[in-house]
């Protein structure tokens, strides 16, 4: 047992010890804090997007680096998981983009405030969380695959990845992430199931012919409809 003057040293040198670890890792931590949160990619476009976060309120419904409501999807990897133009799409119009399904609030951003936004959520997807948040365990079973690999006689059009196609439906087995909870077939070998006429039909307005889809009309103008459908058809060949 300790003597009264024992146990004085023993809880001031104790308390010195840990105080002065506590202080050291905190010094530490504060040195690391520029780089961890990639500071000098602070930029006036990610500041904005910032501010149009904090005043719509967005962490009343989603959650960022963990904190807010779990109401909506995380989305400190949101950019990583969906890709850009996705989301650029998605912000214009949400519930053009999950029809029938997806409740989220139009709030009418211009094309500005769209791009400030995805500054401000690029930014958040490369602060070093220290592996935060971690990759769901079934990710890889998930991935939608396709039937047989893609034989074409032209490059997939940047048409295809500006509508975030891709972001939805799979080719040659990569992309599709976001549509396998949805159902959205690979189109390796949409070739085989309809005709150019069809697909392009299909694309232009895919409600029309199926009210309860969850695929949205996308704002394609009669070109760009011809474009991905000569695609999509060109597959295999």
């Amino acid at each position: 047992m300790l003597s009264k003057s024992q146990a004085k040293v023993f809880f001031l040198g104790g308390t010195g010890l840990f105080s002065a670890a506590f202080l050291a890792l905190t010094v530490d931590t504060h040195r690391k804090v520029p780089a961890q949160t990639r500071q000098a990619d602070i930029t006036p476009a990610v500041a904005r997007g910032k501010r149009i976060w904090e005043h719509n309120n967005c962490m009343g419904c989603h959650t960022l680096f963990g904190e807010g409501a779990y109401y909506a999807p995380e989305l400190t990897k949101a950019v990583e998981r969906r890709g850009k133009p996705w989301l650029r799409m998605f912000l214009k119009d949400p519930a053009a983009m999950f029809p029938n399904d997806r409740k989220m609030v139009n709030y009418h951003f211009n094309d500005g405030q769209i791009d400030d936004v995805i500054a401000f959520l690029d930014w958040c997807g490369h602060v070093d969380l220290n592996g935060f948040p971690a990759k769901p365990p079934l990710a890889e079973k998930m991935k939608a695959t396709s039937a047989a690999p893609v034989v074409t006689m032209k490059p997939i059009p940047p048409i295809f990845d500006t509508m975030a196609c891709t972001g939805c439906h799979s080719i040659g087995g990569k992309g599709g992430a976001a549509g396998v909870a949805l159902g959205a077939p690979p189109l390796d070998e949409v070739y085989k199931r309809k005709s150019k006429a069809e697909i392009a039909t299909w694309i232009s307005d895919p409600q029309k012919i199926k009210p309860d889809t969850k695929m949205p009309k996308l704002p394609l103008s009669p070109a760009q409809v011809t474009e991905i459908a000569d695609f999509l058809s060109s597959l295999g060949n």
